[in-house]
């Protein structure tokens, strides 16, 4: 076997706004499990098929009394500790510090264009078509041809490979799923997106996520001269306010040039392809789940900002287009990548009561692949392995959403009220003036990226007062309440402009008065527990591709998932929501007139007052998935 090691040298900087595999040297101060005394360490350039060669650092237990499979991580976030002698650490190593202890072959890889590999980088690169010819390269075929060539090229393998990935690392473990190498056996695919422009990162139902494009963009597709295990330069945003920062920024078209000084271009296909066209289409990965015949372990969190649609739609159309692959969901009370990030027992001050994460690594990922790699265990997974805030506990469901789920409409009433009876009244509704020069913030906190990425459970006290957030609250909860699977939000809206963004927050109000033989603190009297928000951009309301201006003044129904919960509002609880036009700066703002909002100026933004009507024939409503009997 022919290994090329690699000069030492330092390790890239970390991505504050993703996730990646963390590391540091060999030698560990705590004690723990030392990966350089029990593996060896080698650097490699692997060719793909059009020439192009991709960084590689592959671990091999010393130990070779048995053959290993081989388990592969391909990031664009740097692999970091380059150089031979240095090591990450068994917990950053691979899904589980105990997995490293079994004994796998762990590889590694820089993508193509992105650190010490070679070629350029392209975003979620779309997938080739059959007339690409032959050298035609996408995600799935570097892939292909990484395990097609570690199979022929490394010593002591069992001829069983592994992927596995979390946030753009679970994006390639999808693409490593398509037209799959005999030798791939199982992955899992943990946060993955799936479709830019409908759920994930850059957009929710064709809404901007202004925040995280603008800083993952800077730190992840800056051009580059050559292959480096630098870190690009970090942008300096002059405030720690990122509310401040992105009001004064202007027009998202010209951001890349003021800001970025043209070293972004992927920014400019935003700008270029504001629509759902076919830029977004091909980059749906959806449309290629076909033929998946190997086990998936599809990994999600409640909480995610980033990449919660993802692996949900990624599990359901497996389902749908292989109903015979051995295909698990798994969702606990997490944060992007919270299972690798912490222990899992708390979130932004709510606690789970127990450390989930360890939870799913012992009794999840590590026996799934030690079953399906290793053939040790016995692993015979439900379909859904999912835990059950409120109630904190992890529940296992032969189908999810679980069949015993009944949906229940619960709608707006007068008052403020949520009620489960449909109103009768004709001509109701309540309003608000929206101002995008003055907009909802997404956070309390004073920041200029995500704060500690838990504002998707955020006490949601601080925007309750506002006069442009519409508050609901049921009566207070006469026993517990649980429910499971999607949320659709059915609105019957009417505005001033001809253009619009709609948030709808569905929230767990504790009680002002916590009693103190209960399992809550005193602190969280009265706090306002985000369950689940999204958003609809009016314009796109009945399609994507051809948006359409809203009519001044005319009543429209617009309907949108909030997607899946498993959640529990507990007896003594209520069920609030929330309306309202802007979530900023998370979310660009909407100017209310039917524009081009990437290239709109300061004098484009104009005030509009938003209707929620709540009458007999225009009932606006949540759907909630009620799970009865348990």
């Amino acid at each position: 076997m022919l290994l090329t090691r690699l000069p030492a040298s330092s390790i890239g900087a970390m991505l504050l706004v993703c996730f990646q595999v963390l590391s540091v040297n060999a030698e560990d101060i705590t004690g723990r499990y030392d990966v350089g005394v029990h593996y060896d360490k080698a650097e490699v350039m692997i060719p793909m098929r059009d020439g192009v060669k991709l960084f590689t650092a592959i671990y091999t237990p010393k130990q070779r009394s048995e053959p290993y499979p081989i388990l592969i991580y391909r990031t664009p976030y740097s692999i970091g500790n380059y150089g031979s002698e240095t090591y990450p650490t068994a917990e950053a190593m691979a899904p589980s510090a105990e997995m490293v202890e079994d004994g796998y072959i762990f590889v590694y890889q820089d993508l193509r264009g992105t650190y010490k590999s070679e070629g350029n980088f392209e975003i979620t690169r779309v997938n080739r078509e059959p007339q690409d010819g032959p050298l035609a390269t996408d995600e799935s075929t570097d892939a292909y041809d990484t395990i097609d060539w570690l199979i022929d090229n490394i010593d002591g393998h069992s001829g069983r490979v592994g992927q596995w990935g979390i946030s753009y690392s679970g994006w390639t473990t999808v693409q490593g799923m398509i037209d799959a190498h005999p030798a791939l056996k199982a992955s899992s695919p943990q946060a993955s997106p799936s479709d830019m422009f409908i759920g994930d990162d850059w957009h929710h139902n064709g809404a901007f996520r202004l925040t995280y494009a603008f800083a993952w963009l800077n730190f992840a597709a800056q051009d580059r001269e050559a292959p480096t295990e630098e870190a690009p330069e970090q942008f300096s945003y002059g405030t720690p306010w990122g509310y401040e920062f992105f009001l004064n920024a202007g027009p998202t078209s010209e951001m890349n040039k003021r800001f970025f000084k043209g070293r972004v271009p992927a920014w400019e296909d935003f700008i270029e392809h504001p629509n759902y066209d076919l830029f977004w289409q091909r980059r749906n990965m959806l449309q290629y789940m076909d033929n998946i015949d190997h086990p998936v372990l599809n990994v999600a969190g409640w909480f995610d900002a980033e990449d919660f649609y993802g692996p949900l739609s990624i599990y359901q159309e497996i389902e749908k287009r292989n109903p015979n692959n051995q295909s698990t969901f798994v969702s606990g009370p997490w944060r992007h990548g919270g299972w690798k990030r912490d222990d899992g027992s708390s979130l932004g001050g709510f606690k789970f009561g127990s450390k989930t994460a360890e939870y799913f690594k012992e009794n999840v990922v590590t026996p799934f692949f030690a079953y399906h790699l290793k053939g040790e265990g016995d692993w015979d997974a439900d379909e859904a392995i999912v835990f059950q805030t409120g109630a904190n506990r992890w529940r296992h469901f032969d189908e999810w959403p679980p069949k015993e789920v009944k949906y229940k409409s619960l709608f707006l009433a007068s008052n403020g009220a949520l009620t489960f009876e449909k109103p009768l009244a004709i001509s109701l509704y309540d309003e608000y003036v929206s101002d995008p020069k003055k907009p909802i913030p997404f956070t309390k906190d004073i920041t200029v990226g995500w704060p500690g990425h838990t504002w998707m459970i955020e006490d949601q006290r601080f925007v309750s007062t506002r006069p442009d957030v519409l508050v609901y609250r049921s009566e207070i909860l006469e026993s517990d309440l649980t429910i499971a699977g999607p949320i659709l939000a059915n609105l019957f809206i009417s505005s001033t402009g001809s253009d619009a963004d709609f948030f709808v927050k569905l929230i767990d109000e504790f009680p002002g008065d916590i009693p103190e033989s209960s399992v809550e603190t005193a602190s969280m009297a009265g706090q306002q527990m985000l369950v689940g928000v999204e958003v609809m951009r009016a314009k796109y309301r009945d399609n994507f591709e051809f948006p359409q201006p809203l009519k001044p003044g005319v009543v429209t129904p617009i309907s949108f998932n909030i997607w899946d919960k498993f959640h529990t509002f507990k007896k003594g609880h209520r069920i609030m929501v929330q309306i309202h036009s802007s979530w900023f700066p998370a979310y660009d703002r909407n100017p209310q007139q039917f524009t081009d909002i990437y290239r709109a100026t300061s004098d484009d933004y104009r005030t509009a007052t938003q209707r929620i009507h709540r009458s007999k024939d225009a009932a606006s409503n949540l759907v909630l998935p009620v799970l009865i009997g348990n």
